[in-house]
C-alpha cells in the first residue's frame, strides 16, 4: 500500500470515516447479536481491518475496546506466520495468550477479505467469553499455576472452511465450556460481524476503487506517524522511570514490580522494563504482545487525536521484556494479565510521563477492571448460568480539573453493565450501588470517586471468584497529590464476614442465598498539595455528600 496519490482533503477524510464506519458497524452487529451481557450490554469486543501482508491494523470501530488495538494486529501478525493456507471463505479462531492474545476469555476471529479474486486484507475481531472451561466459573481464577487450569486453550483453527461451519471444531469448543447455548450464539454473533464487515468493505471499495483506498491507507499511516513523531518531539529528551506494583500474584502474596525505563530521543520514545519481577507462579504472568499494546492505549491516552492505524504506533520501540512477568511463556498462567497487569503497565507509562511534562499529565486512574464472576445453579429457571462483571473508579485528577467518577478502566470503553439488566438475567440482587464518598485522593484538585457495590445471591447455589488490583497501594497522585483509596472486598457466608488474604484477589467461595459480596473500588490521585484546594471545591463535596463518611 505504498502508492503515491495526491489526495483531495475531502476524499482522504471521507475514506478514513469510511474504513473506520466498516469497522464500527461490525461492532454495531457484534453487540446485538450476542447472546451474552458482557459483550451485548458491556461491549467487551472489538473489530478492525487489518492489512494483508504485515497484519499492521488498517482501522478499528469507534466503540472498540482500546486494549484490543494492538492484540487484534499481532494475532493477526501470529496467524499469517502460521497459516499459509487460508483461503476465500475460512474463518479462524484462537484464544491462545502466547500468539497474540490476552487471556483465554477474550476469544478472536479472523477472515481473510477477497477483492476481485485476490487476498486485499484480512477481518479480525475479539470478544470476551463469559467462560471457557477451566477449573474456575469465568475463567478468573486467581490460584492457577499452568495454564491448562484456566480453560481450553485454541490454537488458529479453521471453524469455517470455503464458507462451511466445521461442526467438530465447534462440538469440541463446545463441549468444554459452561453454558454452551450461550457460548455457541456469542461465536455466531462475531461470525456474523466478519460477515457484515466483508460486504461493507466490498461497497466502500466498489465505491472509491481499490487503488484509491490502498493509496489513502498509506497516506493515512503516515499522517499517523508525523502526527505521533510531532507529539514526542514536544517531550524533553530523557531517560525518565517509573515503578509500580501488582498486589499479588494470587498464589504468593507479594508484590509484582514493573519497573520502566522511558528514553525520549528527538522524535522516537524506547520503553525498557528490564529489572521488573521474574515470572510469577500465580496467573498475572503478561504476554510481551499485551504488555507492548499496553504501551499503545497509554500513548493514546496522553495524545489522543493521532488516528489509530500502524502509523500512530511507528515511533514507539519496545524492548522485549525477556526473563521477566511481562514475557509470559508457556506454561505460565495469564488470566489476570489482560485486566489487571495491562493497566499497571499503562500506570508505568503515565508515571514517567508525569516526570517528562507532569504540567501535561494526570494523576494515576484506579486501575483495575474489578473482574467478578459468579457461576451457579438458578432453581427457578433450571438452568446453570455465569455472571461476568467488571466495576468502574475513580480517575486521576489534573492541572484544570478533578478526575472522573466511577469512569470505566483506562484500558477500556466498555461500560459496567446495567444492574438492572444483571437482575434480570441472574438470581441476584443489588443492595447497594453508589458512589464511594472518601475514596478520592485528596490534592488542589482530588482525584474521582471509587464505587461501591454490594450484590447478594437470591437463590440457589453459586460460586465466587474475584481478580482485581490496587489492595495494598493506592492509585499515586501527582505534583504533591495524595493517592486514591485501595479496592477492598467482603464476602458474608452464613452471616460470617472474611476478607481475602490476598485482598484483591480469590475464589472458590461457595454462597448460599442471603450471602452477599461488597466490593468498594478505588479512586483516582490527586494533583497538586491538598493545601490549595480551593475552600468553595471543599463545601461542594461536602454539599454533595462525598466526604460523609470517614
Amino acid at each position: 500500500m505504498s502508492q503515491t496519490i495526491a489526495f483531495d482533503p475531502v476524499l482522504l477524510s471521507v475514506i478514513q470515516n469510511g474504513l473506520k464506519q466498516v469497522a464500527s458497524e461490525m461492532d454495531l452487529v457484534h453487540e446485538k447479536t450476542a447472546f451474552s451481557p458482557v459483550i451485548s450490554e458491556g461491549l467487551d469486543r472489538a473489530n478492525g481491518l487489518y492489512h494483508r501482508d504485515t497484519g499492521e491494523v488498517i482501522a478499528q470501530g469507534d466503540t472498540g475496546l482500546p486494549s484490543f488495538i494492538g492484540i487484534l494486529q499481532f494475532s493477526t501478525q501470529h496467524i499469517i506466520r502460521l497459516r499459509r493456507d487460508l483461503e476465500d471463505g475460512d474463518v479462524i479462531i484462537v484464544n491462545d495468550p502466547y500468539l497474540g492474545g490476552t487471556h483465554l476469555m477474550d476469544v478472536r476471529m479472523l477472515a481473510p477479505f477477497h477483492y476481485q479474486g485476490r487476498l486485499w486484507c484480512y477481518l479480525s475481531n475479539v470478544a470476551h467469553w463469559s467462560d471457557t472451561g477451566g477449573m474456575v466459573p469465568g475463567g478468573f481464577t486467581s490460584t492457577a499455576t499452568e495454564i491448562q487450569q484456566e480453560g481450553l486453550r485454541i490454537p488458529p483453527v479453521k471453524i469455517q472452511r470455503r464458507g462451511a461451519i466445521d461442526p467438530d471444531i465447534v462440538q469440541m469448543v463446545l463441549n468444554n465450556v459452561r453454558v454452551p447455548e450461550e457460548r455457541f450464539g456469542d461465536l455466531k454473533a462475531q461470525m456474523s460481524a466478519l460477515k457484515v464487515g466483508a460486504k461493507r468493505l466490498t461497497a466502500l471499495l466498489d465505491r472509491y476503487g481499490a487503488d484509491t483506498v490502498e493509496a489513502a491507507i498509506g497516506e493515512l499511516k503516515a499522517r499517523s506517524e508525523r502526527m505521533m513523531r510531532a507529539h514526542i518531539t514536544s517531550v524533553p529528551d530523557g531517560t525518565y522511570e517509573a515503578t509500580v506494583y501488582n498486589d499479588s500474584d494470587g498464589v504468593v502474596f507479594e508484590p509484582l514490580a514493573i519497573r520502566l525505563a522511558m528514553t525520549v530521543q528527538g522524535a522516537q520514545i524506547t520503553f525498557s522494563f528490564a529489572g521488573s519481577s521474574p515470572p510469577c507462579k500465580g496467573p498475572m504472568n503478561c504476554p510481551a504482545d499485551l504488555a507492548t499494546s499496553a504501551i499503545y492505549i497509554a500513548m493514546k491516552h496522553i495524545f489522543p487525536d493521532v488516528p489509530i492505524n500502524a502509523g500512530c504506533f511507528a515511533p514507539l520501540k519496545v524492548e522485549r521484556p525477556v526473563g521477566t512477568f511481562l514475557d509470559a511463556q508457556y506454561p505460565r498462567p495469564c488470566a489476570g494479565a489482560a485486566a489487571e497487569v495491562c493497566q499497571r503497565v499503562m500506570e508505568s507509562v503515565f508515571g514517567a510521563m508525569g516526570k517528562a511534562m507532569p504540567e501535561r499529565m494526570f494523576a494515576a486512574p484506579f486501575g483495575t477492571s474489578g473482574n467478578f464472576s459468579l457461576g451457579g445453579y438458578d432453581p427457578d429457571e433450571d438452568r446453570r448460568y455465569i455472571m461476568y462483571m467488571f466495576s468502574g473508579g475513580g480517575y486521576g485528577a489534573w492541572k484544570d480539573g478533578d478526575g472522573l467518577t466511577n469512569g470505566c478502566s483506562s484500558l477500556s470503553i466498555a461500560k459496567t453493565q446495567p444492574i438492572e439488566v444483571l437482575e434480570q438475567a441472574f438470581p441476584i440482587l443489588y443492595e447497594e450501588y453508589a458512589i464511594r464518598e472518601r475514596s478520592a485522593g485528596a490534592g488542589r484538585h482530588r482525584g474521582g470517586f471509587g464505587l461501591n457495590y454490594r450484590v447478594k445471591l437470591l437463590r440457589g447455589e453459586a460460586k465466587a471468584a474475584f481478580v482485581m488490583d490496587h489492595g495494598v497501594t493506592g492509585p499515586a497522585g501527582l505534583m504533591g497529590g495524595e493517592p486514591g483509596g485501595t479496592l477492598a472486598i467482603e464476602v458474608c457466608q452464613r452471616g460470617q464476614v472474611t476478607l481475602p488474604p490476598h485482598v484483591s484477589k480469590g475464589e472458590g467461595y461457595a454462597l448460599e442465598v442471603g450471602d452477599w459480596i461488597q466490593v468498594r473500588t478505588p479512586g483516582g490521585g490527586g494533583y497538586g498539595p491538598a493545601s490549595e484546594r480551593p475552600e468553595a471545591a471543599i463545601a461542594g463535596d461536602l454539599a454533595r455528600g462525598y466526604l460523609a463518611k470517614a
